[in-house]
């Protein structure tokens, strides 16, 4: 195993060199750059001053050159200075913005699989009852209700159908606190925490909804699966108890494809909660790509999206790893 584990991280290195590579590609051929940005509207500026603003940011170099110069820089944690936030992009993105996501996807995940495993192996034990047809219903809406869709509409209920939940929608001012009271130095953990929820609510519905929606399809596919495999079948017929064949038989074979949907899903969230973030303007690292988008501040996006890239990588080695904890077959020495 730690042999195996040595050889994946060392094959994670090159991988990783050639998805910054890419990503650098794309954010720079995108029409428009930071000085077109920064000049944009100002009359005053001269075709000699941008030239000058150019060459100062290096946009006037070849972009492998650019590319050199930057991946030098990130190789020592610097990830550039953020022009719009007036911080080192780095410090903003993982320092301001990171805890914010971590805030939303974490228990969105959490609760999506608190809510989804159950329900998926519910449902495959009671294939084609009411109950399984509610359930499959159910989870196609919310798997292919778009949330740039669903989040205005959630918004439109609770902001102005139900005004007396607006604490739960109202965007987080800049200082990451909805209490004006509140101060961060001297304030406990828990009321900094609970001031934050009352904004959570809502953005963590709807990122979990679609969770719970993918996870409960999965679940019950594979349990069905499972379930008409010999080794099941001979379990019943020993008279075992039901609960014993599903969670101690069956349920360790139907959770294996579970573990790659969420080492995929895990770093998905965090490019995912793109359009949530934006939506209910919850200042967490996917606002920060859209914004960096918007304001041609490409250090905060190639920041955002090298972690993002980064985790991939580490959450599939990790469920590659946890293929052989849950399934004694697999082995890799």
């Amino acid at each position: 195993m730690a042999t195996y584990t040595f050889r994946r991280v060392l094959q994670m290195l090159p991988l990783l060199l050639l998805i910054s590579l890419i990503i650098y590609a794309l954010t720079a051929l995108q029409p428009g750059d930071p000085v077109d940005q920064l000049t944009l509207g100002n009359a005053q500026i001269t075709p000699a001053d941008i030239a000058r603003l150019k060459a100062a940011y290096g946009l006037d170099q070849p972009i492998y050159l650019r590319y050199f110069y930057w991946l030098v820089q990130a190789l020592h944690g610097d990830f550039g200075w953020s022009r719009s936030f007036s911080a080192p992009a780095a410090q903003y993105v993982f320092q301001e913005r990171l805890p914010n996501t971590l805030l939303l996807t974490v228990p969105a995940l959490v609760i999506a699989l608190l809510i989804a495993v159950p329900l998926g192996i519910y449902s495959a034990m009671r294939q084609y009852s009411w109950m399984d047809s509610v359930l499959t219903f159910l989870s196609f809406v919310a798997f292919s209700t778009p949330v740039f869709w669903l989040g205005p509409m959630v918004l439109w209920l609770f902001a102005i159908s139900l005004p007396q939940l607006t604490n739960g929608v109202v965007s987080l001012p800049p200082g990451g606190l909805g209490d004006p009271n509140l101060d961060p130095a001297t304030a406990g953990f828990w009321t900094l925490l609970l001031d934050k929820l009352r904004y959570l609510a809502l953005p963590l519905a709807v990122l979990a909804l679609r969770e719970v929606a993918v996870i409960l399809r999965f679940m019950r596919a594979n349990m069905l699966e499972v379930l008409n495999l010999d080794y099941v079948r001979t379990a019943r017929a020993k008279g075992l108890p039901v609960r014993t064949v599903i969670y101690k038989h069956a349920l360790r074979n139907a959770v294996i494809p579970i573990i790659t949907l969420m080492s995929l899903a895990i770093p998905g969230l965090f490019g995912g909660a793109v359009i949530t973030e934006t939506v209910f303007s919850w200042p967490g690292m996917g606002r920060a790509i859209f914004e960096g988008l918007v304001n041609k501040d490409f250090n905060v996006v190639l920041a955002s999206l090298t972690f993002i890239s980064l985790l991939t990588l580490i959450f599939s080695l990790l469920a590659d790893l946890a293929y052989a904890a849950v399934d004694p077959r697999i082995r890799y020495d």
